[in-house]
């Protein structure tokens, strides 16, 4: 495993540390005519020999740098201004797939489909998938409640927003303090402040101030009494 770290390490100084926005707007001008696009390979070649320090590894350290050469060249030639967003996230992930591959090969470690069956695992990525397209479908879905267009031109407050924040930081509270995160909490009430003093400073009310403060005490309060409530519930059970 610390090989495989070592060579994703390289990687990451290689392409993000090591590569000035310069040399990366020459290639995508001169593409496969660019010497910076063998400079940066001759770059990986030499973080990958410099950081596993190790000449017995110079064919994996050699076929990782002839693929890393050959995927910026296949992004350079087929990306376009239009889709530099999609080829920056396609070349990472072959490079990664890549270094993989070539690191399992070299290796002998053979991959544990069998793993992904496991319940933790599929609970995982069913949680990541969820926060992916159907939180976006879920999001839009909440937010044609509001025309945003017309409230930026009149200048007016969400309908019920008040409410939904409410409801939203209380039920954070209790999942940090039935999760034990209590520095989580002092994070959320630090947020909520920041946001809000611009309203605050705007408004020059101490009527309104005070309003605030104790309607975010009162619902942070609740919160934090029932998420100890339950836990007591639950030792007790």
């Amino acid at each position: 495993m610390m090989l495989l770290t070592k060579i994703l390490l390289a990687h990451i100084l290689g392409d993000f540390f090591l590569q000035p926005q310069k040399w990366v707007r020459e290639k995508e001008r001169r593409k496969l005519k660019s010497p910076e696009l063998y400079f940066h390979t001759i770059i990986h070649l030499a973080l990958l020999f410099l950081i596993l320090w190790d000449i017995t590894l110079w064919p994996l350290i050699v076929i990782i740098g002839v693929l890393h050469l050959i995927i910026d060249a296949i992004k350079l030639l087929f990306q376009k201004e239009s889709t530099k967003r999609l080829w920056f996230f396609m070349d990472q992930l072959l490079h990664i797939c890549t270094i993989l591959l070539v690191y399992m090969f070299f290796t002998g470690i053979d991959v544990n489909l069998s793993a992904l069956l496991q319940n933790s695992t599929l609970l995982l990525i069913t949680s990541v998938l969820f926060l992916t397209s159907p939180v976006s479908v879920i999001m839009k879905v909440i937010f044609t409640k509001w025309n945003i267009d017309e409230l930026i031109k009149s200048g007016e407050s969400l309908e019920d927003a008040g409410k939904y924040i409410g409801i939203l930081e209380r039920l954070l509270v209790f999942v940090f303090i039935v999760t034990n995160h209590w520095e989580a909490v002092g994070f959320l009430i630090t947020a909520k402040s920041v946001f809000r003093f611009g309203d605050l400073k705007e408004s020059k009310s101490r009527k309104l101030t005070e309003y605030i403060l104790i309607g975010t005490l009162i619902s942070f309060g609740i919160a934090i009494a029932v998420g100890l409530l339950f836990n007591y519930a639950v030792i007790k059970s």
